[in-house]
């Protein structure tokens, strides 16, 4: 049986976090609150990052991470009114 060589395979350079780990991933990388327990009930209610499991285990990407937390950052702006006028104008 030809054995294979794991060290080229995509998956071996792929570091996933558990939930602890990745609420502090985001904290620390973003700069914005998030706890083991928001995502957990993100998990259940939707609206979360991309996640998959290992077992009862949840595990986490650091790149699903990236792009989820990047989505919940808004736009820049310059006062609390731009905000509303962005939504008075449909953006």
């Amino acid at each position: 049986m030809p054995s294979r060589d794991l060290t080229t395979s995509p998956w071996t350079a792929a570091r996933f976090l558990r939930r602890a780990e990745a609420a502090t991933y985001i904290e620390s990388t973003y700069g914005f609150p998030c706890s083991r327990q928001w995502l957990a009930k993100l998990a259940v209610l939707g609206g979360g990052p991309t996640y998959r499991k290992a077992g009862r285990t949840p595990l986490y990407a650091p790149d699903d991470l990236d792009t989820w937390a990047n989505s919940r950052i808004g736009e820049p702006q310059q006062s609390t009114s731009d905000a509303a006028a962005a939504t008075v104008r449909g953006g």
